[in-house]
């Protein structure tokens, strides 16, 4: 089966693509999360014609409410998921040189608790977490003296022995919209706000109907439908398309909390708890830190997911077990919960569930090939695409070969991949900016500022500045390149301004946006 992830399709040919306005794409692609943009980078980099549609807005829901990480997943070992964890790994150093504007090195701290697991044990996971994969970025684990070393300085006196190693933290969002916007550069045709009704095979080709924010429908058709739906990914399959599949896909909440910041200093720490769960304390936007997460079976619908009592009391418990500053419901400045969609593979243990990803291929004999994804993460999503392309091959005559392991995202040009460098010589330049809103634009746009930044002499050119260095300017940007519609989609996805504008600014975003 395909399942498609689409930002909103109209019928005409990827530039490059050839075929007049009538031909049907060569891909539809639902779902605008990342796996979906993934996907539709990949495709239409390879020569053919793309079309992605999401029903509300790039990276709505699972991919923007996940932990933020991009990581080989430490405790996947545990559950000999050494092939997703050796890939994951890869997959961390690729991405760190193709967007080092949105992502960043992280050391993370791991305090030992022999009464959960012996310390032999972790030392072995931390070797295997260093020599799965080749590594030229990031420094290797150590062991460290929490009682002497600064970095035991925040935590309770609980143990003395602990460990530090490397993964990276990114701006999730943002991920999905570079992916997209790559995509759309190269000729995909990407739309927001577009709902995929229905789709029928007419022999060889896929016959859509696609409903957008008016309410108005259209149909088109694509030789290939790829469903990278997320959370909806049954449900596209099983109500739009009429079809079943033995496949089922496992949901699993997982809710973060953010407070201000609990240490000083830039490393992470990873906890563990009684109930061999493990929860991460990173340092988050200049001034919180960011807590989660939780793995709780869910079952309700996904657009509905809401942090409870109980996972709040939780996350709470946990850090003030370990850390000396403790915390209550009061110091909580923001929330979020997200569904992850895993595939089903039967574990009891919702912490058990594989974070891998699987295909399901619906190709009759002389029709049109649907492909549906099931699972994924973030840190995996561009070998994810790859994979399905090579899976959709035998059904694509010519395809070229793969290409997304060099090159940059958009923005991630930086000489160097030093993102701190070049905000010091934007600043240089442009001095109105300020330091602060410098590094913020550049950790944001990377090289892409210039589109926002790059004629202005002063600050009244960038227009009114709606609060936290955000203009007029970069809601321009936003609106014209990246599909930003709302001021939701401008505080909570683009940017994560939100944490520091008052909820008035949101009306005066929203009517900005929509008076250009």
């Amino acid at each position: 089966m395909i399942n498609v992830v689409a930002d909103g399709c109209t019928m005409v040919r990827q530039q490059g693509s050839g075929g007049d306005v009538s031909s049907p794409f060569d891909i539809l692609v639902v779902g605008g999360g990342i796996n979906g943009a993934g996907i539709a980078r990949d495709a239409v980099g390879r020569g053919l014609s793309v079309m992605m549609v999401e029903q509300d807005d790039l990276a709505a829901h699972t991919s923007s409410w996940s932990t933020k990480l991009i990581h080989g997943g430490l405790r996947y070992l545990e559950y000999y998921e050494f092939r997703l964890v050796r890939e994951a790994l890869l997959e961390r150093e690729r991405l760190l040189a193709m967007a080092p504007h949105i992502i960043r090195p992280l050391r993370f701290v791991l305090p030992h608790d022999v009464s959960i697991r012996p310390a032999w044990l972790v030392r072995l996971g931390l070797f295997f977490y260093d020599h799965l994969a080749p590594r030229k970025r990031l420094p290797g684990c150590e062991r460290i003296n929490l009682s002497s070393d600064r970095r035991g300085a925040p935590l309770k006196p609980l143990t003395k022995v602990g460990f530090e190693y490397s993964d990276c933290a990114v701006d999730d969002a943002r991920l999905v919209v570079l992916n997209a916007l790559d995509a759309k550069e190269r000729g995909a045709i990407v739309e927001v706000g577009t709902r995929l009704e229905s789709a029928r095979r007419e022999g060889k080709l896929w016959v859509a109907t696609l409903k957008d924010a008016s309410g108005a429908t259209r149909e088109v058709r694509a030789k290939v439908l790829v469903n990278a739906a997320g959370p909806w990914v049954a449900d596209v399959l099983n109500h739009r398309l009429g079809l079943n599949t033995s496949k089922g896909v496992r949901l699993v909440k997982g809710s973060h909390i953010v407070v201000p910041r609990l240490y000083e200093g830039t490393q992470a720490y990873i906890l563990q708890n009684p109930d061999k769960r493990i929860i991460f304390a990173i340092p988050y936007q200049d001034d919180l830190t960011l807590i989660g997460t939780t793995d709780v079976p869910y079952t309700g619908a996904p657009q509905d997911v809401a942090i409870s009592d109980d996972e709040t009391d939780y996350l709470i418990s946990s850090i003030n077990h370990w850390f000396k500053r403790e915390i209550s419901r009061s110091d909580i400045v923001w929330d979020y919960s997200g569904v992850r969609p895993l595939f089903d593979d039967g574990s009891i243990n919702a912490s058990a569930v594989t974070r891998d990803y699987v295909f399901d291929i619906d190709a009759p004999e002389g029709q049109a090939p649907l492909l549906s994804v099931f699972g994924g993460k973030l840190t995996t999503y561009r070998k994810l695409a790859e994979h399905v392309m090579r899976d959709l091959a035998p059904h694509i005559p010519g395809l070229k070969p793969a290409w997304t392991a060099e090159g940059t995202l958009p923005g991630g040009d930086i000489p160097d991949g030093d993102a701190d460098r070049y905000a010091a010589d934007l600043l240089k330049r442009k001095p109105f900016l300020g330091a602060d809103r410098a590094r913020r634009l550049v950790h944001t746009y990377g090289t892409r500022v210039e589109a926002i930044v790059g004629g202005a002499r002063s600050a009244e050119d960038l227009g009114r500045d709606f609060g936290g260095g955000l203009t007029e300017a970069e809601l321009r940007y936003l609106k014209s390149a990246e599909w930003a519609r709302t001021a939701r989609d401008v505080l909570w996805r683009r940017t994560k301004l939100g944490l520091k504008l008052p909820k008035e600014a949101a009306a005066e975003i929203d009517a900005f946006l929509n008076s250009i």
